[in-house]
């Protein structure tokens, strides 16, 4: 890290502080954030065809990737409270990788981003595809959470450069 940067949620002292917001402005602050959760066959297809003796995976996991976006503040301690314009999961089935990409998107017009808001919610809705798919697979394996894109704010636009090892 170089000298000229410093971890925002470090006081000068090293303490453990939340960032002070109050003199930024609002603007309109989007991010995406994304995981993949392979499986075995079984689970799969349960997942492909709706046959989990549960529900339906992906609605279930839908629902809880978003209330876990809208909770983020509560369970990540030095993040703000922020006002949701949006939050939501998009699921892509990959017959070949025998995969599911999950992928969460929020947005806001507020004075601190929303990348936490995606990453929970990605985070949270693939836990929920494991619950749901357990009792037939317990080696489901949740890989590559990472922050997608973000755009607004001081720091502008990021963009994750895709790699030989993403193939979804």
């Amino acid at each position: 890290m170089s000298s000229s940067k410093k971890l925002s949620h470090l006081d000068e002292t090293g303490s453990s502080t939340m960032v002070d917001i109050s003199d930024k402005q609002a603007t309109d602050r989007r991010a995406e954030a994304s995981c993949r959760i392979l499986l075995n066959s079984t689970s799969y297809d349960i997942v492909k065809n709706n046959k989990a003796k549960k529900g339906n995976v992906l609605e279930v996991a839908r629902i809880a990737g978003i209330m876990a976006g809208k909770k983020t503040a509560e369970l990540i301690p030095l993040c703000h409270q922020i006002n949701l314009s949006s939050i939501g999961i998009i699921f892509t089935l990959s017959e070949s990788e025998q995969s599911l990409l999950v992928s969460g998107r929020a947005s806001t017009t507020d004075k601190t981003g929303v990348e936490m808001e995606a990453l929970v919610a990605t985070s949270v809705a693939s836990l929920t595809v494991y619950d749901m798919l357990k009792s037939v697979d317990k080696n489901i394996k949740i890989t590559d959470i990472v922050l997608d894109f973000k755009d607004g704010g001081k720091s502008g636009t990021f963009i994750r450069e895709k790699s030989s090892s993403d193939k979804l």
